[in-house]
């Protein structure tokens, strides 16, 4: 079931000594106007890092072969990019870059969400993604990819809204919490591809 507004900012404002059941975002969004919203979601705004891979540094993305890190490694060649507020960073079309909230989070153990574009970006040729879902628990800031499917750059300012999530409530009761390599995140990254067991067995078989 998806959380609407009210129960949003209900969230938000519980007690700090209720800290399993608990939302946080910050900077803390304003109650009354979420509550006034009616909307089904929270707007989340534009931080101030960026990464991009430039072309020129790297013949390929070897997406399987992350265990032996090389040429085609994308997380040794990743390239940081600070945006203070009143600065601009330019997307130009068919580039992708990966960016990051400015709202820093934290999951209750029974809440997770996922995160869309806004339609008005979308109309402006700006692909708003992030990877899959929000897990409860998580904390840090989201990473969010971004692409310019349009005719014109477009000019991205830190600060402003970008995105919104959506929360659902989890059925069990585990109250492990997510514990992935972006946990506590205040950055962009783009992250490690890994075989799993079953892959790394296919790997081993002879070649025909």
């Amino acid at each position: 079931m998806i959380l609407k507004a009210d129960e949003i900012a209900n969230l938000l404002e519980k007690p700090p000594d209720d800290s399993h059941e608990r939302l946080l975002v910050r900077p803390t969004p304003n109650f009354k106007q979420v509550r006034e919203s009616g909307s089904a979601s929270l707007d989340l705004r534009l931080g101030t890092w960026f990464v991009t891979l430039p072309r020129t540094r790297f013949t390929h993305l070897d997406l399987l072969d992350e265990l032996k890190p090389g040429e085609g490694d994308a997380t040794k060649l990743e390239k940081m990019h600070y945006v203070p507020f009143h600065r601009r960073f330019i997307l130009h079309p068919k580039d992708f870059v990966l960016a990051v909230t400015l709202e820093w989070l934290r999951m209750p153990n029974k809440l997770a969400g996922y995160v869309v574009g806004r339609s008005s970006w979308g109309r402006r040729g700006l692909i708003i993604a992030t990877a899959a879902g929000v897990h409860p628990g998580f904390t840090g800031c989201l990473t969010l990819e971004l692409s310019n499917v349009g005719e014109v750059p477009i000019a991205l300012v830190p600060g402003i809204t970008i995105c919104q999530i959506f929360f659902h409530r989890v059925e069990g009761r585990s109250l492990k919490i997510d514990q992935s390599v972006f946990f506590g995140s205040r950055k962009p990254s783009v992250g490690i591809i890994k075989r799993d067991e079953v892959g790394l067995r296919l790997a081993e078989l002879p070649k025909p």
